[in-house]
């Protein structure tokens, strides 16, 4: 399993630390969901390529950029030098060659011979194409204002004329675009999408499954994090958290089946805090004979570790399907993963249901559907 990187931050060098790792024998497979039951081994596992767009990380090794992450030392089997990667253009008037760029993303690809993409850069404002002649039609046109990297780097994917998949650990919509979807299909490509699902929000989704089970009637929900890394920084720009609002908020009505007053976004960045992330919630419910009661919670979670732990599943899930021959999107990895699972139409249901609907699809089992 040949594995290329958009990003190379904290979260991916987590993952590069973590399996080098795991091939040493020096940690066990704690974190990592289905560590036994998908067959490919986590040993086979290869980071063959990144692509960033930080002049302190272009042109280094990984053993280099993973010491702003990780200081207790470590060397790697495949040392990679991280490749320039494309920067987001919107708003600045620049001229950009879009099959050019996507051309030369392409070569390397083929050069370091990666059929599993994972996309792990900052948090953008993104919208869906929808259709599919439109996106090709942007990328024809040079819209530097309507592609944003992310759904760039998914087209460059669907170009390559090999069977891979595209792994999108970030808001923007490409599970959730009817475009993107469609082009997977034809390209034979397998999306997996969209943003990672790996802290307060999932146990937020069970949260409301048990109280939903019982007929307790939920008031409204507060729920917000503050973290240290680079992600949250980026958060700060309102449109940037947008993106990520949406994929936080949309569990409320699927799950409970009625929409209430919520807060559910990340609110604040605060240096020393570093990828040890806040989290704080506050679910106010009614219960029988008019009975108030709350859930108050507060925790501190490893922000990259959690999620680098799910893209270990992710990376062999994507090689499955693309074994299957199961292009475009697939509901029943997306639905455990991810904040917002695709395609469009899917509901957002809870992690403890989809956990066991990831499980079936592994050993081919009947399923529920999407929606």
């Amino acid at each position: 399993m040949r594995v290329a990187i958009f990003g190379q931050g904290y979260v991916a060098s987590i993952l590069a630390v973590g399996l080098q790792r795991i091939k040493n024998g020096e940690i066990g497979y704690e974190g990592i969901p289905l560590a036994d039951c998908i067959p490919r081994k986590i040993e086979d596992i290869e980071l063959t390529t990144a692509f960033d767009i930080d002049v302190s990380k272009v042109g280094r090794r990984l053993s280099e950029v993973v010491q702003a992450y990780w200081h207790d030392g470590i060397k790697f089997e495949n040392d990679y030098e991280v490749k320039l990667g494309y920067e987001d253009m919107r708003g600045r008037g620049v001229d950009v060659d879009f099959e050019e760029v996507v051309g030369q993303l392409i070569d390397e690809y083929r050069r370091a011979d990666v059929e599993i993409f994972v996309n792990l850069i900052t948090t953008e404002k993104a919208e869906p194409f929808e259709d599919v002649q439109e996106l090709k039609r942007a990328i024809r046109e040079n819209d530097v204002d309507r592609v944003s990297p992310a759904q760039l780097y998914f087209y460059s994917v669907a170009e390559y004329e090999r069977p891979s998949a595209f792994i999108n650990c970030i808001p923007s919509p490409i599970a959730n675009d009817p475009a993107c979807v469609e082009l997977a299909s034809r390209s034979k490509t397998v999306i997996f999408g969209d943003d990672g699902a790996s802290g307060a929000t999932p146990l937020t989704a069970d949260l409301l499954a048990h109280l939903q089970q019982r007929g307790r009637k939920v008031l409204c929900i507060s729920q917000f994090n503050i973290g240290g890394n680079t992600d949250f920084l980026s958060l700060m720009e309102p449109e940037r958290n947008a993106s990520k609002e949406t994929t936080k908020s949309s569990i409320v009505s699927d799950i409970l089946g009625y929409d209430v007053p919520h807060f559910i976004k990340p609110t604040g960045y605060l240096e020393p805090l570093g990828d040890k992330k806040f989290v704080a919630m506050h679910i106010p419910y009614i219960s029988f004979n008019g009975a108030e009661d709350e859930l108050i919670i507060n925790a501190r979670i490893n922000d990259s570790p959690a999620l680098a732990g799910l893209i270990v599943d992710l990376i062999r899930l994507a090689a499955l399907a693309i074994e299957r021959n199961e292009f475009g999107t697939v509901y029943p990895i997306n639905a455990f993963y991810m904040k917002m699972p695709g395609p469009k139409e899917a509901r957002a249901i809870p992690k403890m249901f989809a956990f066991e609907l990831v499980k079936s699809w592994v050993y081919e089992t009947p399923s529920i559907k999407a929606t």
